[in-house]
């Protein structure tokens, strides 16, 4: 709870009416879109179930749920013929365990996305499913062959209800430096990626940044990875406004980049409701995450960058179009996500965001926005704009940490 002055209950009742007339005009103005659609079942379920079952020799498989070090210790002892054999036959899970190697979650995941596709493929012709429910199969039966392209490097995929994913560009094993993007509202394997506005969804950011980095940086090794392996809010509602699935989100996320591979420095990139989560996430982050970047942010369920309990440099930017500075910056109640990372008291290092049109244009090409985030993302920390322009967001930063290869 946020602290008042004079007349807390007065105060209280403001923000409490505030925070409701906001998402009230959202909810009414086009920002929520919310869709009642017939999800497919649990395939994630009956994979983990039948997983529970399987056996090595007598060996018993291991919880999915084990810490990274165990699993990646498991997948070490049982060669790489048995580890195939799991990925084969238990692609759902093997797909989207932290610690097995990468390149056996890219080939689990193909293997699942093969199924998954047969599974909407089916569900088009389903006559008891209505006209919408036919159409939407057919939505995510493309969106899964897309995703199946040759190269692409799918990193987690489950297609439970609307579904999550995650992919990788770039060699991860090798990289010197890993970039993460997390996604805000309304982040589905139907919006993972787009075909027009491309860079407002998480396949098109990483693209983005990915070549950004490279031209910033073209000697150091670097991957991306857009992460959308977590349950974002419907729309601008109430799910919004709270944090309870940036909860969930912040411990998935936690896990995540505690599995890497090697030894790679890692940046976070977080767009909107996303930022909600890495502020969650902060203070269980990993020491090798060495920065902490929001764009278009709501609040980070904090009021200082110190109260988010992390070593990482944080980084704050919005465009001056961005509609999420009308949102009350403030938490009553568990309504809001705290103070605003862009105000001098909260202590980040504001970017200047020029050219990033509006709340979702922080990763289109040429936009000073996206120019900055590759900067960070390879460590050439002195060469990003500050907001203001006077240098302050490099006060403390000396030199550069972006590694040459060799």
């Amino acid at each position: 709870m946020t602290a008042f002055d004079s007349s807390p209950t007065l105060y209280v009742w403001r923000a409490l009416l505030a925070l409701a007339v906001v998402f009230v005009l959202l909810a009414t103005t086009g920002w929520t879109a919310v869709r009642h659609q017939r999800s497919p079942g649990e395939p994630r379920q009956a994979a983990l179930a039948a997983w529970e079952k399987d056996r090595i020799g007598a060996r018993a498989l291991p919880d999915p749920e084990s810490p990274p070090t165990l699993l990646a210790r498991f997948f070490a002892s049982i060669g790489a013929r048995s580890a195939a054999g799991l990925a084969e036959r238990h692609p759902l899970v093997v797909g989207n365990l932290n610690g097995a190697p990468v390149t056996l979650r890219y080939r689990a995941n193909r293997t699942a996305l093969t199924q998954a596709r047969q599974v909407e493929a089916w569900r088009m012709g389903d006559t008891r499913l209505s006209e919408d429910g036919r159409r939407e199969a057919g939505r995510r039966m493309h969106r899964f062959e897309s995703l199946l392209r040759p190269g692409r490097q799918i990193l987690a995929f489950d297609p439970t209800g609307k579904g999550r994913a995650a992919e990788v560009l770039g060699d991860l094993d090798r990289a010197q430096r890993v970039s993460v993007i997390v996604p805000g509202v309304d982040t589905t394997l139907l919006t993972f990626e787009r075909t027009e506005r491309k860079f407002t969804a998480p396949a098109g950011m990483a693209e983005s940044l990915y070549a950004a980095e490279r031209a910033a940086a073209p000697r150091t090794r670097t991957a991306v990875i857009a992460w959308a392996d977590y349950t974002s809010p419907a729309g601008v509602g109430l799910d919004a406004s709270t944090g309870r699935l940036a909860t969930s989100g912040a411990e998935r996320l936690v896990d995540m980049t505690g599995a890497l591979p090697g030894a790679a420095r890692v940046s976070l990139f977080c767009h909107s409701y996303g930022s909600v989560v890495c502020g969650v996430a902060a203070r269980e982050l990993p020491d090798r995450v060495g920065d902490l970047a929001v764009a278009g942010s709501p609040g980070m369920r904090v009021e200082s960058a110190a109260q988010l309990r992390t070593d990482a440099r944080v980084w704050a930017m919005r465009d001056g179009d961005d509609w999420i500075q009308d949102v009350p910056y403030l938490e009553v109640g568990g309504l809001g996500h705290g103070a605003d990372p862009m105000t001098p008291a909260f202590g980040a290092r504001v970017l200047s965001a020029a050219g990033a049109v509006g709340h979702t244009g922080y990763f289109e090409p040429g936009t000073e926005s996206l120019r900055n985030f590759a900067e960070i993302g390879v460590g050439s920390y002195r060469t990003v704009t500050c907001a203001d322009g006077n240098g302050a967001c490099h006060t403390g930063i000396d030199g550069t940490e972006a590694a040459s290869a060799a």
